[in-house]
């Protein structure tokens, strides 16, 4: 396939790609090019217990999920599921040629796991809070990245998010973890038109420079049924 490139920051950024298709003509073949953006999803989830509840923080397959939110780039859509049907979202994210979150290796694919037949480890995963903590060496949370680099804060917090989920405040769940897929993707776009970031260490603004790696077009992605 054709890349499209756009210049971003320096230096250029997949964006699109272009396919080239035969098509059958008399006197011979000419070819059609098709444009589709890469598909890059942008996911959180939300979860029903705590880790006290559980035992602690190794056993985040225990935690169940509330509700999880992904952005799909394709369609500029914010996509919602609540526990019963988060398998669809199992299914959405082996389309993906990236999926993006903010600590998601360690605690969402956890969580999400009992409800996949597959490892979501082996997804094409952009951890942002990964790429944060090779920087600086040590982790920095989504709000300290948000509010230091988009003047934009957390509606909420993890403990909240589990308080609405039991007084049935389903609304103002999934309106948080919208709100937290919404500041993740941000942080990502500002990273890869920048080169840098910020994060408050405590009344202190401070910037470092980094660098994402670019999504890339998945082949023979191969889709499994989930155990629900």
């Amino acid at each position: 396939p054709t890349l499209s490139l756009k210049k971003r920051g320096g230096k250029f950024t997949p964006l699109l790609f272009l396919k080239s298709l035969p098509i059958g003509r008399q006197g011979g073949w000419e070819e059609l090019s098709i444009v589709y953006m890469l598909n890059k999803i942008v996911f959180d989830l939300e979860t029903q217990k705590s880790f006290d509840e559980v035992g602690g923080r190794n056993k985040n397959h225990l935690l169940k999920v509330s509700v999880a939110v992904a952005y799909v780039y394709s369609e500029n859509k914010f996509l919602v599921f609540e526990e019963k049907n988060v398998h669809k979202l199992g299914e959405i994210l082996q389309e993906a040629d990236q999926v993006i979150g903010y600590n998601i290796v360690s605690f969402d694919y956890e969580v999400l796991r009992p409800y996949l037949h597959f490892n979501p480890t082996t997804l094409p995963t952009l951890d942002l809070l990964v790429e944060v903590e090779k920087v600086l060496g040590h982790r920095v949370g989504l709000d300290s990245v948000a509010s230091a680099t988009l003047a934009a804060s957390k509606l909420a917090s993890g403990m909240d998010a589990i308080k609405f989920w039991r007084t049935g405040q389903k609304d103002k769940l999934k309106e948080y973890c919208v709100e937290d897929v919404r500041l993740t993707r941000d942080i990502y776009e500002y990273a890869r038109a920048n080169g840098k970031l910020f994060y408050k260490d405590f009344f202190t603004r401070k910037e470092f420079k980094i660098s994402l790696p670019d999504a890339i077009e998945r082949q023979n992605k191969h889709r499994q049924n989930s155990l629900f």
